[in-house]
C-alpha cells in the first residue's frame, strides 16, 4: 500500500510537472483560457500550472501582460464553470427530482418538498457560497453543480463566479510575478508547488470558517 501510495503520488507529480513544462513552452493568453476553461470545468486540472508560470514568463520574457492573463484566466473560469452549470441544469436537476420521488429517495427521507426547498435557499443565500466556494480547493469546480441544479439566476451566478474566479488568478499571477523576480525558471514547478500548499491549507481554513459561520446563524435563528 505504501509502494502504491508512493508512486501515485510521483505520478501526480509528474504528470502537474509535465502540463507545466507544455504550458511555459507554448504559453500564449489562447492556452491560458482554454486551460482555464478545462480547469473549472468538470474535467480535474490544476490552475496553479497555468496562471503562475503565465505571469512569471510576463515578467521574465515579456511576451504577455499579467493583467491581461488575469482577465483571460478569469473570463476562462466563468466559461468553465457555465458549462457545469448548464450541465446541472438540463441534466442534474431531472435526476435529482426522480430520486425524489422514488421510493429510495423517501427512505432516505428526501422528498420533492425538501430538493424544491433546498434550490430556494440556495437560490437566496447561494451567491456569496459561489464566491467563497471558487476559493477553496477541490470546490472551485463543483460549486457551478448546485448552482445549476437549484437554477440559481443565471447573472448572479456569472457575476459572483467571475469576481471568485478573479480574486484566485490574481492570488496565482501575484505568486508568477514575484517568483518571476526571486527564481530562476529550474525552479518555477517546485516553487509553485510549495506555495500552492499554503494556499490549499488558507483554503480549507476559510472553508472551515465558512461551515461555521452557517452553523451559528443556523443555531441563533433557532433560538
Amino acid at each position: 500500500m505504501d509502494t502504491l501510495m508512493v508512486t501515485l503520488a510521483i505520478s501526480d507529480y509528474m504528470s502537474a510537472k509535465f502540463l507545466l513544462e507544455l504550458f511555459v513552452e507554448n504559453a500564449s493568453y489562447f492556452l491560458v483560457f482554454l486551460f482555464m476553461v478545462i480547469e473549472s470545468s468538470f474535467i480535474p486540472f490544476p490552475s496553479e500550472v497555468v496562471v503562475p508560470p503565465a505571469a512569471y514568463l510576463a515578467v521574465t520574457k515579456g511576451d504577455m501582460n499579467v493583467f491581461v492573463i488575469v482577465v483571460v484566466a478569469t473570463l476562462g473560469a466563468l466559461a468553465g464553470a457555465l458549462i457545469n452549470y448548464g450541465l446541472s441544469v438540463w441534466l442534474g436537476r431531472p435526476i435529482v427530482y426522480a430520486f425524489a420521488d422514488s421510493r429510495l429517495g423517501h427512505a432516505c427521507l428526501i422528498d420533492r418538498a425538501k430538493v424544491e426547498k433546498a434550490e430556494k435557499y440556495f437560490d437566496d443565500h447561494g451567491a456569496m457560497s459561489t464566491f467563497i466556494g471558487r476559493l477553496i480547493p477541490a470546490v472551485r469546480q463543483l460549486i457551478s453543480i448546485p448552482a445549476g441544479i437549484a437554477r440559481m439566476n443565471l447573472w448572479v451566478f456569472s457575476v459572483f463566479t467571475a469576481l471568485g474566479a478573479l480574486v484566485w488568478n490574481c492570488i496565482l499571477a501575484g505568486l508568477g510575478y514575484w517568483l518571476g523576480k526571486t527564481v530562476p525558471l529550474s525552479m518555477l514547478y517546485e516553487s509553485v508547488e510549495r506555495y500552492n500548499g499554503y494556499f490549499t491549507a488558507a483554503g480549507w481554513i476559510l472553508c472551515l470558517l465558512c461551515v461555521l459561520y452557517i452553523i451559528w446563524q443556523a443555531v441563533r435563528k433557532k433560538h
